[in-house]
């Protein structure tokens, strides 16, 4: 049997994917070799199932997905009226937080959709593939009380991979849907980290990204009655996971795994241990993406982002003394409640200031179920769209001043795949996060190597390869 999985949203969601897609393989199933589309005789006859993971973060995130739930659901229609109904049937799944969040409303929206899958229900994925298999369908799919890791989140293949360590949030963010469709903060076992990542080192892997809604702030309980030497018996915060991580890949001594990277981090708990361990450990890359949101003190307030502006700029400035080489990128958001020209400047003050190399940047949009939602003081869309370009525009001179000053500089990169442009360049990424094309020949893809940035072609370097 055959499956299309369409994946939108965060990086936890794309390694979710991929965790959806072990268990489409491990059950004999095969991806799709082509998109189903509607101008044959029989649309999308090649496959047996849709799955969209779906993002809920904007609400563009789920316009989106309801247009590619509409699509699929017109191409199930019809199929199933193809050839006298004698085509075989379509079954479309839709998972992800806008399934968590809109469970009743999607099949009432769209009937055609067959399954909807909560975040809390993922570990019955398998019950769904049965139902698809056997043609009888399920009316109820079980939820668990917590979020349940699954074993890998590899895709066959890469060089590089994502490993979540925990899940949830507990900040309630006062614009945000996450902590109420992804649960309050939970962190994985140690040992489940460690073993996935040697996996993943056996596997040929070169670099991995620790993920969580808010990774930084990852604890592990001691488990009682697990032997004094193993990983779970001890209390761990996030700067010690990283340093037992460090230890454990030394103690095996393969070497295949070089760069490690973690997403997403908050201001008030990326601690001075967190730092100590950037500069002192080469193993993580000298790269944080450091969500700031506003530069202004009142719209922090309240957004409940729980720091100042003033002490935000105190970590980047210790980050960047500690820290050679150091570069931080962000997310901004404009147009809250109440917002200012006033407060905007104030964002656009921090972003020079900081200078990051680069932000992903988004107006306001009002997500139900959330406090900022109901807020007074709303901003006309004319005048987000006018700050929001603006916004960019700084952005775009900050990038492009500190891409011109790396010119000339000599980096390491690990080659991640051929050139779209030219067959016979390379396409790599620094450990700052920039993208570099040098020529070279196919066989190096999924190594590293040494490099001199020689200039710019947009918002990628050039360079040349100093030693194969």
């Amino acid at each position: 049997m055959t499956y299309l999985l369409e994946t939108y949203g965060c990086q936890m969601n794309k390694a979710e994917s991929s965790a959806l897609e072990l268990i489409f393989r491990e059950r004999g199933w095969q991806p799709a070799t082509t998109i189903p589309g509607s101008t044959s005789a029989h649309p999308g006859a090649e496959v047996d199932l849709v799955l969209i993971n779906t993002c809920s973060v904007r609400a563009t995130a789920e316009n989106r997905a309801w247009g590619r739930i509409d699509r699929y659901a017109a191409i199930k229609r019809e199929r199933s009226a193809a050839a006298a109904g004698t085509a075989k049937p379509l079954a479309l799944v839709v998972t992800g937080c806008m399934a968590e969040r809109m469970k009743r409303e999607i099949k009432e929206r769209q009937p055609a959709v067959d399954y909807v899958v909560g975040t809390f229900q993922k570990q019955a994925f398998g019950l769904v593939l049965d139902a698809v298999e056997q043609g009888r369908p399920i009316e109820d799919i079980d939820e668990s009380p917590a979020f349940v890791f699954a074993a890998s989140y590899y895709e066959p293949g890469s060089f590089r991979a994502f490993v979540p360590i925990m899940h949830g949030c507990d900040n309630f963010c006062t614009y945000c849907i996450v902590p109420y469709i992804r649960g309050r903060e939970l962190s994985r076992r140690p040992s489940a980290i460690l073993a996935e990542i040697s996996a993943l080192e056996d596997s040929g892997v070169r670099e991995i990204t620790l993920l969580g809604q808010n990774v930084n702030s990852y604890k592990w309980k001691a488990e009682d009655g697990a032997l004094s030497s193993a990983p779970d018996a001890s209390d761990l915060d996030f700067p010690s996971l990283l340093r037992l991580i460090s230890s454990r890949l030394a103690e095996r001594g393969k070497g295949g795994l070089r760069w490690i990277r973690f997403l997403t981090s908050h201001p008030k708990d990326l601690s001075r241990e967190v730092i100590r361990v950037l500069a002192e450990d080469p193993l993580y890359c000298k790269h944080v993406h450091l969500c700031v949101q506003s530069g202004s003190d009142a719209v922090l307030k309240a957004m409940n982002r729980r720091y100042t502006r003033e002490s935000y700029l105190g970590l980047v400035d210790r980050m960047k003394a500690a820290i050679p080489g150091l570069s931080l990128s962000t997310d901004i958001l404009v147009g809250f409640p109440g917002e200012t020209e006033e407060d905007l400047e104030l964002t656009l003050g921090l972003m020079r200031k900081v200078c990051f190399s680069y932000s992903y940047m988004y107006h306001f949009n009002p997500r139900e179920g959330t406090p900022a939602a109901s807020m007074s003081g709303r901003i006309a869309d004319k005048v987000k769209g006018d700050r929001l370009s603006r916004v960019i525009e700084v952005q775009k001179g900050l990038t492009k001043s500190l891409m011109e000053s790396r010119v000339g500089s000599i980096e390491e990169v690990l080659i991640e795949g051929l050139s779209r442009r030219k067959k016979t360049e390379l396409l790599a990424r620094t450990q700052r996060d920039e993208m570099v094309v040098f020529p070279a020949p196919a066989s190096r893809v999924g190594s590293f190597a040494r490099v001199r940035l020689t200039s710019l072609s947009g918002a990628t370097f050039r360079a040349e390869e100093l030693e194969a």
